[in-house]
């Protein structure tokens, strides 16, 4: 990443007002900087060179405290935008790379589910230290540094010509350091994208682990890819008081060369105890920002490649969107012409061929991992395939409105989503009729559920149906597509959180819907649910393969 990567202020708006406040605080960081050294050299060498008093000094002291107490607000008020602009800065790019990672349609191959998660939780917040701490030294670097050095220019050529000679040594170093240390921030989110998508499927696959006591299984590497990131992480840590000693070093002597050549030639009277005293206090603030800048960039370092790897989903192009509108999927057949989608196990699904039908139910089995719910997303438009088409009535969905085709398809994942309030909100219930919603509740098995809550249908529910259990929530959305029928039901596992006597009460809500004329699509593993289709369709590594009951 440069050191101001134009796609950060175009990506983080509120970056750019935060940016201009930091130039304009460097300038007068730079002007503070600047009368310090001279309120010191005129006030001491009158005292040491002249024997002046404190009251004829007095002026000179209190401009100094005044100059002093501006710094010290400016640096005050500095930490306190920064951390603001830090903070709104990583939100908006966190908020861009969901939006870009979840835009329908994407490729499939561009997918990364599980980095972008752990890229947008964790990773983005080490972008902090790059607003806080590193941002505004290099500005400091670009305003102290340079203003310091003009008016040692013209205090003593010969200083300033030491200082100029020296300081390209600190960039030198820090580039050695950084040559060095070369992808080790990289390897650091990698390790820890690993870890996140670990957890992931760990607690993806929580439930059916537990069914089968294996939940202590991926234990141990969770447990090595933590210690993969912890190693990393130390790993910056240990670099950055290394190259901030190096560089203190380093600057220390450079400073230390000038005062040497200031001392001799003051014993022989070829400069002035002021302009001596002026360019001393004046040497290290020519070395601090770019000292600085070395330091902090280390400590961002994460942040940095965190940056890099947002702006890898941000600037990947946005799929076209079609134009033409859905047909009316009550009448139109829905056909999956070898579809393939590349993940890093390879094609899952591998050139799938399918077929919805208007009034049937059809049924997508196959091991785990062959690509069943990719296909489903592949279906909806969610997922934009490697190889082969989705056709709508003869039109290839990538031509279509995804906008007129969602609000004729009911899709009832693994994990419902439902959203806070009541439980007849959650359910679609609230605006139809009393006896209505019943009837359906009972044929779902809902009614049992809310029979148990102590306020019935006004139960209110937490974010993500908090309150009921996964298969109590998968009911309730159940419940929600048969009270609103849609031309296309597609149902992914559907009875994997429920016993054999509540399985059974969603077979006959799911044969309803075909009897009323919905495509059904199921998505299963269960014998009891295969028997319900009227065709099933086995997808393996390979090639797919087709059955009819």
């Amino acid at each position: 990443m440069k050191p101001l990567d134009p796609r950060l202020l175009r990506y983080a708006r509120s970056a750019r007002g935060y940016l201009a406040l930091t130039v304009a605080l460097g300038l007068v960081t730079a002007a503070c900087a600047i009368g310090q050294a001279l309120l010191i050299g005129h006030g001491l060498g009158r005292v040491i060179a002249e024997g002046a008093s404190l009251a004829d000094v007095a002026h000179l002291v209190w401009l100094l405290a005044l100059v002093v107490a501006t710094r010290t607000g400016v640096v005050a008020l500095q930490e306190r935008f920064a951390h603001r602009a830090a903070t709104r800065a990583v939100a908006e790019l966190r908020h861009q790379v969901v939006a870009a990672a979840s835009r329908p349609g994407r490729h499939a191959s561009a997918t990364r589910g599980p980095q972008v998660v752990t890229l947008a939780t964790r990773g983005l917040d080490d972008l902090e230290p790059y607003f806080v701490r590193y941002l505004p030294q290099l500005v400091l670097a670009a305003t102290v540094t340079p203003g310091a050095l003009l008016v040692v220019l013209g205090l003593d050529w010969i200083s300033a010509a030491l200082l100029a000679g020296t300081l390209p040594l600190v960039p030198l170093f820090m580039w050695l350091v950084g040559v060095m240390t070369q992808g080790r921030s990289q390897r650091g989110l990698a390790a820890m994208e690993r870890l996140g998508a670990q957890v992931l499927d760990l607690l993806a696959g929580l439930p059916t682990l537990r069914a089968f006591a294996r939940e202590q299984g991926p234990a141990r590497r969770v447990r090595e890819l933590g210690d993969a990131h912890r190693r990393a992480t130390m790993g910056t840590l240990r670099i950055a008081f290394l190259s901030g000693m190096v560089l203190e070093l380093l600057t220390t002597l450079c400073v230390a060369l000038v005062a040497v050549g200031i001392g001799l030639r003051l014993v022989y009277g070829d400069v002035g105890l002021v302009t001596g005293l002026a360019v001393l206090v004046l040497a290290p603030e020519v070395f601090l920002p770019l000292r600085q800048v070395g330091l902090h960039f280390h400590a961002s370092t994460d942040g940095v490649a965190a940056a890099e790897q947002a702006f890898a989903v941000l600037d990947q192009p946005a799929p076209a969107s079609g134009t033409r509108p859905a047909p009316d999927l009550r009448h139109a057949t829905i056909r999956l012409e070898g579809v393939s989608v590349t993940t890093a196990h390879g094609n899952a699904p591998h050139r799938l061929d399918l077929e919805l039908a208007p009034g049937r139910v059809v049924a997508l089995t196959g091991p785990s991992g062959t690509g069943k719910s990719t296909a489903v997303e592949v279906l909806l438009g969610l997922l934009a395939p490697d190889e082969g088409r989705v056709l709508v009535d003869g039109t290839d969905l990538a031509e279509i409105d995804l906008t007129t085709l969602w609000p004729q398809v009911a899709w009832l994942p693994q994990r419902p989503v439902l959203e806070p309030g009541t439980l007849a909100e959650a359910a679609g219930a609230s605006d139809v009729a009393p006896e209505q919603r019943d009837a359906v509740a009972k044929r779902t098995g809902l009614a049992e559920v809310v029979a148990t809550l102590p306020e019935g249908w006004a139960t209110r529910l937490g974010r993500g149906g908090e309150g009921l259990s996964v298969g109590q929530r998968q009911r309730v959305a159940l419940t929600r597509a048969l009270l609103h029928p849609a031309p296309l039901v597609v149902l992914d596992e559907p009875t994997a959180h429920l016993d054999t006597a509540a399985e059974e009460t969603v077979l006959d809500a799911v044969r309803a819907l075909g009897e009323a004329g919905s495509t059904v699509l199921l998505v299963t593993h269960r014998p009891a649910v295969l028997a319900l289709a009227d065709e099933v369709v086995t997808v393996d590594d390979l090639v797919p393969t087709r059955s009819t009951p």
